[in-house]
């Protein structure tokens, strides 16, 4: 870093110190202070002028692009601020216009500012302040503004607003020119077409959100349970949902109907993850030995102010009657947020935002009206087009020597050439694009294609970015278990029988050793402390790593219920049911389950599990009992879990922890092999994992114990504490293994991609899962090639300067990918727009981790704004929704998590590989007919109104017709014919 740092002569050492002092705190973490200048060079307010040219380090390798680019402060010393009529003059009219404006919008605007609040259970008239109607509404327009929405939709555009004034002007006797149905037939075709299909679409948005709204739920009140609608519900009620059925609003989870205290809920509409995530009960709540007890306490939730982030919540749970008071934190694990499913028991909750206030409300856009480029092309042509003909009308009235009612003449001779502008062009194209709709479903290539708007059919070929989502569109989400690397030997999906016989023999010795034991007076694991350290043999190095892949997950086991038999009579015959084909595995990530399941394969099975302990199944039909002290949960900043259970049967404690090969590597144990075992499965397009153990003795973990329950306890820097705590446990553990998952990609996916990038599409992935998920399955798909280099943005960028930096390393390299987090990219966003945007569009491919569905809708509309450039949004989930309405041309899915994207999107497929059809083929030839049906009319009207030129010159430019008005109508039979002719 020094050798960067440019050397210049300073006056002393006393002065070279306080100016390094200045720079350091201007340098902070806060970004520049008020002396920074448009190009990220400094100037303090006492500091000597000769040292504001001194290039900086991070101002020689700074951008050099417009200053407006840059969200900085003018400098006071250098720029004298004008004042005055000197400053009016000089532009201060335009901020006072627009400061007005702003004014009044904000006026007629005003959203009502959200804030935290104290919500009591089951009690509503509690509610300090109003909280909105618990309703869904999606429409568009109402009853009093749906024709003036609907007719200034369509008459905000030139062509439109040019038909118009030229058949009003028709009712005046001095300038009619032909009969009125010429003017008025296709003029109110298009717009009987128009009101029609958006009034069939509002109605049908209407319909969906009426029976959402209309769903019933058990309210509990003092009296009992009552059937309210969702729509009723309000803040502070206790909602009762059942099993499959949908959350109605945003939830603290006070009590579930499941022993172990917790529930499973689906995010499939909410994040666009298949996969079922734990929730855990509210413990004071939990332990209250019947439900009306609910309201014989005294208690209330504080509940953080409504926010965007799905993924964090803050607020605390007090129960005021007890001695002393009990409180309890809250946090995303106690949520139940609206739109999500109840997986599994029946869930109660206290609701603490409604309606437009809760998290899936607020991460949807609006929907809007799209128009595609090639009307918009036409709207500016025809303005072109326009002015043309007034050129044209005044030179004829000009050789007509201005004689007579020259005005009127004028008047006339503008509807005589309004040819040049046909009004049969939007008959035409509108028909033509609702035949290439039809082409488009009847093909027989893509099946269960839906065109959802007929208007922008030729839109799918003139796309430059594709936007797609991952989770379900690019892969199944399904995982498989694909290689196991113990460091000397390496165990791939041909080998898998081998690992099995080894973890057989493993465990029959085992048993015959503690058969052997129990006549002994010496517990096993005193035994096992005192034998001399051997060089581990393989049997037993597989049956560790095994093992701890048994134990180290979050993953539950679900039994179906079978016909005849209660929940209390299956669990009390678990023992009978370990073997059954109904077991499934239900956890928060595909990767675990998929470890799980493997386990089973060879032998070793998870039967049972709950808050406090897990039971496994031997090959040898053993169940060991497994005591689970802590669960410390995958996060995107450590990139690792980890759990500390107790063997029963031997009381041995041990930590075990697996993650990422970039945070494991400097906790585990030196080697000389993972590092490039890691490479070589990336390669493949492996997800890897490394695993490893920690032996614990009793007084070690009770030392941890106390002094991780005093930092969970803490008011201040909480996180901080705890993580510093945990991180005490993680120094050289033991490495076990290295394990390899693959996720099953969607059919076609790599030729599809190839080929639309070879087409000089663009291709950007969206997604929600985590950065290392992400950057694997974009190098499995091919989406970025083996031969080009990944860069990784730094994820815990949050500062400007930091932001600086990291887009200054990435700007040295080139065709390189781009992988950036979610907060990464809003912090970067917020100072560095235009530089980011710009860098980014040079990029052959570009992967968002972490992404909300808000931001996802953002980074659409960026590319819109900046690059002017057509954007095409595809996915399959609920929270992919708001990218498909804000991109110019929405594709949707119909998959595994509903039809929800499917519904919303201006085109439906039922699988990626049809995208290529549809752009390359349909989407070309659309394009290619649309442009060459809108000649042909151009065309023709510019013949015939030559032709009514040279006929009113021949006649001494009289204003008088050359042909009928059948003409104006569009009655010709070709432009039909070139339509449909492959043009």
């Amino acid at each position: 870093m020094a050798d960067q740092i440019p050397l210049y002569p300073v006056r002393s050492a006393t002065a070279a110190a306080a100016v390094s002092h200045k720079r350091a705190a201007y340098y902070s973490a806060e970004g520049p202070g008020p002396g920074a200048d448009r190009r990220g060079r400094y100037q303090l307010e006492d500091e000597p002028a000769h040292l504001d040219e001194m290039p900086l380090m991070m101002s020689e390798e700074g951008f050099e692009n417009d200053e407006s680019d840059y969200h900085t402060l003018p400098r006071a010393r250098i720029t004298r601020r004008k004042r005055g009529l000197e400053w009016f003059v000089c532009g201060g009219w335009k901020y006072f216009c627009i400061s007005c404006c702003d004014w009044l919008i904000n006026i007629c605007q005003r959203k009502k500012e959200l804030k935290a609040r104290t919500v009591w259970l089951g009690c509503p008239e509690k509610c300090e302040e109003k909280h909105p109607r618990n309703s869904i509404k999606n429409q568009k327009y109402n009853i009093f503004t749906f024709i003036p929405g609907v007719l200034y939709e369509q008459f905000k555009f030139f062509l439109n607003l040019y038909f118009l004034v030229v058949s009003c002007s028709q009712f005046v006797p001095a300038l009619k020119i032909g009969y009125l149905y010429t003017y008025w037939a296709p003029l109110g075709f298009v717009l009987a077409v128009t009101i029609t299909r958006e009034a069939i679409d509002e109605f049908r948005r209407f319909q969906r959100d009426k029976e959402v709204n209309s769903q019933l739920y058990s309210k509990l009140t003092v009296r009992g349970k009552m059937q309210v609608k969702s729509s009723d519900i309000q803040v502070g009620d206790l909602i009762i949902v059942e099993k499959n059925q949908r959350i109605p609003s945003d939830m603290v989870f006070l009590r579930t109907s499941e022993k172990a205290g917790s529930c499973f809920i689906r995010t499939d509409q909410l994040d666009g993850e298949t996969d079922w995530k734990l929730k855990v009960a509210v413990s004071c709540t939990q332990r209250l030995p019947a439900l009306g007890d609910l309201f014989s306490i005294s208690a209330y939730v504080y509940a953080q102010k409504p926010q965007l982030d799905i993924h964090s919540f803050e607020g605390t749970f007090t129960r005021e009657d007890s001695d002393p008071p009990v409180h309890e934190s809250l946090s995303i694990e106690n949520t139940l947020w609206a739109s999500t499913v109840v997986a599994s028991g029946t869930v109660i909750g206290v609701v603490i935002y409604t309606g437009k206030e809760t998290r899936s409300v607020m991460n949807t856009s609006n929907p809007k009206n799209k128009v595609g480029l090639l009307d918009l092309e036409l709207n500016q042509l025809t303005k072109a087009l326009f002015l043309a003909l007034v050129v044209l009308s005044v030179v004829m009235v000009t050789l007509q020597g201005f004689a007579g009612p020259w005005y009127r003449n004028l008047f006339r001779f503008l509807l005589l050439f309004s040819y040049i502008i046909p009004i049969s062009l939007r008959v035409n194209l509108d028909m033509g694009k609702a035949a290439y709709g039809w082409m488009i479903m009847k093909d027989e290539n893509i099946p269960g294609t839906v065109v959802r708007t007929s208007t922008i059919p030729e839109e799918l070929g003139r796309l430059v970015y594709l936007l797609t989502d991952k989770t379900g569109t690019l892969t199944q989400n399904e995982m498989i278990f694909k290689r196991l690397h113990l460091g000397t030997v390496s165990y791939g999906t041909d080998t898998m029988d081998e690992i099995q016989n080894h973890l057989l023999n493993s465990y029959l010795q085992i048993h015959t050793q503690a058969s052997g034991n129990n006549s002994s007076s010496t517990p096993p694991r005193r035994a096992q402390s005192l034998a001399p350290k051997v060089r581990k043999s393989v049997s037993s190095r597989i049956h560790e790593a095994v093992k701890a892949i048994a134990l180290c997950h979050n993953v539950t086991p679900v039994y179906e219920a079978r016909a005849g038999i209660t929940g209390e009579t299956e669990f009390a015959e678990a023992d009978q049911d370990f073997s059954d084909e109904n077991r499934t595995y239900q956890a928060s990530s595909p990767d675990e389950v998929a470890l799980v399941r493997w386990t089973e394969s060879i032998g070793l099975t998870l039967v049972s599990r709950d808050l406090t302990s897990m039971q496994l199944k031997t090959p040898g039909g053993q169940v060991l009992t497994y005591c689970i002290l802590q669960m410390f949960p995958f996060t995107s900043e450590s990139k690792r879990m980890g759990i500390i259970v107790k063997d029963e049967s031997t009381a041995e404690i041990t930590f075990y922890m697996k993650g990422a090969d970039v945070a494991m590597s400097t906790i585990v144990q030196y080697n000389d092999w993972l590092e490039e075992e890691c490479g070589n499965m990336a390669r493949e397009g492996l997800r890897t994992l490394v695993v490893a153990k920690r032996a614990l003795t009793e007084e070690q973990y009770q030392d941890f114990e106390s002094r991780y329950s005093q930092a969970k306890l803490s008011i201040h820097d909480r996180t901080l504490k705890v993580a510093a705590v945990v991180e005490s446990l993680e120094r050289e553990m033991e490495l076990l293994c290295l394990t390899g998952v693959e996720d099953q990609l969607q059919a076609d996916v790599r030729p599809t991609l190839e080929m639309l990038r070879n087409a000089g599409i663009k291709i950007w992935m969206l997604t929600g899962d985590k950065l290392e998920t992400a950057t694997c399955i974009a190098k499995s798909s091919h989406l970025v090639s083996r031969t080009q280099d990944i860069h990784i943005f730094r994820p815990e960028v949050t500062s400007r300067g930091e932001a600086h930096l990291e887009l200054n390393a990435f700007r040295r390299k080139h065709d390189c990918a781009l992988v950036i987090s979610g907060d990464s990219l809003e912090v970067c966003l917020k100072y560095y727009e235009h530089e980011l945007v710009e860098l980014a569009c040079q990029c052959p491919a570009v992967v968002c981790c972490r992404c909300s569905p808000t931001q996802k809708a953002h980074i659409v509309t960026l590319l819109r704004q900046h690059t002017g450039k057509r954007t095409c949004a595809i996915g399959d989930g609920g929270n992919d929704v708001s990218m498909i309405q804000a991109a110019d041309c929405g594709i949707g899915i119909e998959g595994k998590e509903g039809k929800q994207a499917s519904l919303a999107a201006d085109f439906s497929i039922t699988q990626f590989r049809h995208i290529g059809r549809l752009l390359m083929v349909h989407g070309r030839n659309s394009y290619k007919r649309s442009a060459a049906l809108g000649q042909f009319v151009m065309h023709r009207g510019l013949i015939i109104s030559t032709m009514q030129a040279v006929f009113s010159s021949v006649f001494y430019f009289a204003s008088v017709p050359l042909y009928q008005g059948f003409l104006m109508v569009g009655e010709d039979p070709y432009p039909s014919r070139l339509s449909s002719s492959g043009f």
